[in-house]
């Protein structure tokens, strides 16, 4: 005997790619091509301690990878350019997820509103809303706009990293991203780990867990080290 369809299995309209779990997906693996490219950063910017020669050199390095193959500053653009469209991704992830989070709670729940998984929650929300904000100041700081706060050139990175990080405000709100980049991290990580299903047991979820807190300490670390140093003369032109 037939069977008769008694109806849709999906919502009209829906589309997998718009579904919470693969933009959940989607959000995990923008933010693993992020963590790959702030370690690299944070190592190169820790070139500073070798002092001025190597850290330019370092810099000049940047430019010509893959020079014959591809033009000079060919790999920065690549680079650039999967950064930008990691962002776009990252971004739109988050908050079209925060959307349906907001929308589908059609009750406040007081007894809850103070609870941990909700601050942390708030914390990644606004902590990316900083960082975003922190990212486009650093571009326009050392990479778009390069503006000297001495009044110096512009076209030497090492003597415009010392010249910026003497200044202690701008020290100041750089530590204070590190801050909020470590414990976007520290939750973000954790996340990713969750979302692509590598927590399924109590050893790999305290591994996990272990992972994004090392990963926080490091990059967050390793960034501040530069600019702390600078302050306190230990990194000098």
């Amino acid at each position: 005997m037939a069977i008769q369809n008694s109806g849709p299995t999906l919502v009209k309209g829906a589309r997998a790619t718009q579904s919470t779990v693969f933009l959940k997906i989607l959000m995990a693996a923008s933010g693993i091509v992020f963590v790959g490219f702030v370690l690299m950063h944070m190592y190169g910017n820790l070139k500073a301690f070798a002092g001025h020669d190597a850290f330019n050199e370092y810099a000049h390095h940047l430019r010509t990878i893959g020079v014959p193959i591809l033009p000079e500053n060919g790999a920065l653009w690549i680079i650039r350019v999967v950064l930008l469209l990691s962002l776009v991704v990252h971004v739109y992830c988050a908050a079209t997820l925060w959307r349906r989070a907001r929308n589908a709670r059609t009750v406040k729940y007081v007894v809850k509103k103070h609870t941990g998984a909700i601050f942390a929650s708030r914390l990644m929300r606004w902590g990316g809303v900083t960082i975003l904000l922190f990212l486009i100041w650093h571009l326009l700081n050392f990479t778009v706009g390069k503006v000297n706060p001495s009044g110096g050139a512009t076209n030497d990175p090492y003597n415009l990293l010392v010249d910026s990080f003497d200044v202690w405000w701008i020290t100041l709100i750089y530590l204070v991203a590190m801050a909020m980049l470590g414990a976007h991290l520290h939750h973000g990580v954790w996340s990713a780990t969750q979302t692509l299903g590598l927590t399924g047991s109590e050893r790999t979820r305290k591994l996990a867990k272990r992972t994004a807190f090392v990963i926080a300490v490091v990059v967050a670390g390793g960034f501040s080290l530069v600019p702390i140093s600078v302050l306190l003369g230990i990194i000098e032109k």
